[in-house]
């Protein structure tokens, strides 16, 4: 299995990087700092952008779950492949 993560501060405890040794979890390498590098980045921002042009908002965080599941439905199978697939390029642009 191999792990992505950000390279954030939790993530690259000794603690963590041992926990994920002892199960054989490979860690792929990753520039620190560079969101437009991880698609699920890509995903959160145009669910956050479906999420506020509802025309009726999330009230509270039960609607707010809601109304991301509806969204997430809604994002096509072909815009899920372009993201992941657009990720060869922005990998090795950096």
């Amino acid at each position: 299995m191999t792990l992505q993560h950000d390279n954030a501060t939790s993530h690259t405890a000794h603690s963590v990087h041992d926990f994920l040794q002892d199960r054989n979890v490979s860690v792929l390498p990753w520039p620190a700092k560079s969101p437009d590098l991880n698609p699920i980045e890509h995903v959160w921002d145009l669910l956050d952008q479906r999420v506020r042009a509802r025309a009726i908002p999330p009230r509270n965080v039960r609607e707010l779950a809601g109304a991301l599941v509806e969204e997430w439905s809604n994002i096509s199978q072909q815009k899920r492949a372009n993201l992941v697939q657009s990720m060869r390029r922005r990998y090795c642009s950096t």
